[in-house]
Formats: structure tokens, C-alpha cells, sequence
């Protein structure tokens, strides 16, 4: 109950103040194992997306999102807790293969995941290359992949910088399936590698992002 409650206000404060253009909603799955495979711009893309998504869905969060002190460290925890999203120890060396583990976890009972292929937030605006633990996820998990592209929310939460006020873009492209390199029987590193390219060229067309590798 809580996390709908603080689902209803971020939603209704990032109306009024973001008024985000959504697109492609008919293409999330409303039931099953599902990824949202997105481009990463700002800090916000991990609120903006559970928000137009009409599923719970679940990101990776850095763990110093959780250690902070004070009245603002307070609230960042109290925030992630009730989103449920999972922190993540960057100094620990194990820490990719820990949180693959527990968003497999999170697949496997049904659920929707979040995931940035780029492993971190462009700081160029460009589409970099993208990693394959999304697509490991897939193949694993058998979920299907829902390419996302956003815009404009550099522009709204620049890094380092101060918010400000702006307009975003959420689009939601088709599901992909990752069935087709299972039943074909391809090499797991090369299905993975595959898998990740469709993604990515994916992500590019609905982001307009020009791709760097």
C-alpha cells in the first residue's frame, strides 16, 4: 500500500511538473517476466520509468542511496526501501554478478525489471555500447525485453546540477523475444551479444540518440 500511495504522488508532481509525453504502453506485457531495457540520461530515469510503467517494476540503485545521513539522507532511504529497488555495492568486485542474481530473482517470480544496458548514465547525450547482462537476464529468465527511450531528462536533471523545470519523453517499443536464439540454438556468448545489438538498435530508434560503440 505504501509503495502505491508514494507511486500516486511521484506520478501526480511529475504531471504537473514534467508533463511526460508517453508512447507504446500497448507494448508492455501486463503479466509474466519482462525488462525494461532503457537509455540512461539522469538520475530521474529510475522514477520516471516505474511511474508510466503499469506494472511494479524493480531497478538496481547504488548503495550510497541508502547510507546517507540527515534529514535528506533519511528520505532517500525511506524513498528506495518503498520503491523496493535493490542497492548495490560498487566497491565490491562480485557486485554485477550479486545484482544479475537478484533481478534473475525477481524474474523468476513473475515480475518486471529495470535495467540500463550502457551500465551508467551518458554524460555526452550519446548511446554507448551497450552490455550484455540485460540480455543474459533475458535468456536466463526467458523474459521478454521492452526497449525503452527516453528524452529530455538530462535536460531536466542535469548531472551535478540542479533540477529544473522541462518536458520528457517515455516511449515503449515492442517487446523483444529472446526465444529465437534459444530455439536456434546459438553459442551463449554470441545469442547474448545478438541479443544485446537488437536491444540497443532498438533503444536508438525510439531515443534518437546518436550511437557511439
Amino acid at each position: 500500500m505504501t509503495y502505491r500511495v508514494l507511486k500516486l504522488i511521484v506520478s501526480i508532481l511529475s504531471l504537473v511538473l514534467l508533463r511526460p509525453r508517453v508512447t507504446g504502453i500497448d507494448n508492455i506485457p501486463r503479466k509474466g517476466p519482462v525488462i525494461f531495457a532503457s537509455n540512461h540520461l539522469s538520475f530521474i530515469d529510475s522514477i520516471l520509468i516505474p511511474i508510466t510503467v503499469p506494472r511494479h517494476v524493480t531497478f538496481l540503485a547504488k548503495k550510497e542511496y541508502w547510507t546517507g545521513r540527515g534529514i535528506k539522507g533519511g528520505l532517500s532511504r525511506w524513498f528506495f526501501t518503498t520503491m523496493e529497488h535493490i542497492p548495490v555495492d560498487r566497491n565490491d568486485p562480485r557486485a554485477g554478478q550479486r545484482s544479475l542474481e537478484d533481478a534473475l530473482a525477481v524474474l523468476e517470480e513473475g515480475g518486471a525489471f529495470g535495467i540500463y544496458p550502457e551500465g551508467t548514465r551518458s554524460r555526452d547525450g550519446k548511446l554507448h555500447k551497450g552490455h550484455t547482462g540485460a540480455a543474459w537476464l533475458a535468456l536466463t529468465g526467458k523474459a521478454l525485453v521492452v526497449p525503452v527511450g527516453l528524452k529530455g531528462t538530462d535536460k531536466v536533471k542535469p548531472i551535478g546540477k540542479m533540477p529544473r523545470l522541462g518536458r520528457v519523453e517515455v516511449h515503449f517499443g515492442a517487446p523483444i523475444d529472446p526465444s529465437r536464439q534459444i530455439e536456434a540454438g546459438t553459442k551463449p556468448a554470441k545469442a547474448r551479444r545478438e541479443l544485446t545489438e537488437e536491444v540497443m538498435t532498438a533503444i536508438q530508434k525510439l531515443s534518437g540518440q546518436e550511437r557511439v560503440d
